[in-house]
């Protein structure tokens, strides 16, 4: 999964909002208070420090040497890896992911294993694997905790990990997923809502969105390889996107300006009338979907039969490989 940089766009570059009170005004910037105070970021790392390590937990509870031959990089010991012909990522086996909480629908529906939902994303098939998602939760998730504080960002990681793991297994009937992948397609759609519902107090704001979907349809582009969990990624990121407009508004400058100083004509309302459309909109749609999702995977729905053409979201078959 790529990271949200690149083009030399600022996200976030709204420290300070340019005054149009002219000359007369005593400076020429308004600077934003607490809502534009940097958050020290410290649940993001500690997060990678958890993801890495349940991985060496794993991979010493996969043992390789005692079940198996053909380990590679034997002189770890029994944190040696599976053969590659089995997991190209170098890591477990799909038995040990299995038994440590990997998603799979058939234990979540008819075993009762909700858990499963969660556990998964905390689980990575591979160094490959987990190098890739801490390095794009770092490059993400700690700018966004800078700006919007730890319970917010906590959240957004979280629900957009169970949304992708929901969807994931409505779709998905056979094999297991594992991967925080969800979660940080979750920030990821977090920034887009949170760019178009605090639309009015960026710069370069054209320049930001076009980089951020740039970013967005390569990764979604990915997904579309074979033993990939596009569903995963795609519950993770329309939860994250919904989320993003109900935890990350700001309050518009006329506001935040009138906390400070007497100013006549200033705006009574803490936020944009069409923030809060968005917000009461996107709660509905977030408790409705999850609500309507959860009951179709209790019930042991494939949601398939009513998306014929879905499969093809998650892995198109071309002449170099099968879906299969």
């Amino acid at each position: 999964m790529a990271g949200s940089g690149g083009g030399g766009v600022d996200l976030e570059s709204r420290g300070a909002v340019k005054s149009d009170r002219g000359p007369s005004s005593s400076s020429n910037f308004v600077v934003l208070d607490d809502e534009q105070t940097q958050w020290t970021s410290w649940l993001v790392p500690m997060i990678v420090v958890a993801n890495v390590a349940v991985f060496i937990v794993v991979m010493y509870v996969n043992d390789c040497p005692r079940h198996g031959s053909g380990c590679v990089a034997r002189f770890l010991g029994r944190f040696s890896f599976e053969p590659l012909r089995e997991n190209p990522l170098f890591g477990p086996s799909s038995w040990t992911l299995e038994k440590l909480g990997a998603l799979e629908r058939e234990k979540v529906v008819h075993h009762h294993q909700g858990w499963r939902l969660i556990t998964c994303i905390w689980l990575h098939a591979g160094i490959i694997h987990i190098l890739a998602n801490m390095l794009s939760l770092i490059l993400i998730g700690i700018r966004l905790e800078q700006q919007f504080g730890f319970v917010r960002v906590g959240l957004i990681y979280m629900v957009s990990g169970f949304g992708g793991s929901v969807l994931s297994s409505l779709f998905i009937r056979s094999g297991i997923s594992v991967g925080a992948s969800g979660a940080l397609f979750g920030l990821l759609g977090a920034m887009l809502s949170e760019l178009l519902t605090n639309w009015s107090l960026y710069t370069n704001k054209v320049a930001a969105l076009f980089t951020l979907l740039v970013v967005v349809v390569i990764n979604l582009a990915i997904g579309i390889l074979p033993r990939v969990d596009n569903f995963a990624h795609i519950g993770g990121f329309l939860t994250g996107f919904l989320l993003g407009f109900i935890l990350l508004p700001r309050p518009q400058l006329g506001w935040l300006v009138r906390q400070n100083a007497t100013v006549p004509g200033l705006v009574m309302s803490k936020y944009k009338a069409y923030q809060y459309v968005l917000w009461f909109t996107s709660l509905g749609l977030l408790i409705s979907g999850l609500t309507v999702s959860l009951v179709m995977l209790l019930k042991g729905k494939n949601a398939s039969e009513y998306c014929h053409w879905c499969h093809y979201l998650s892995c198109v078959p071309t002449s170099g490989w099968s879906c299969d």
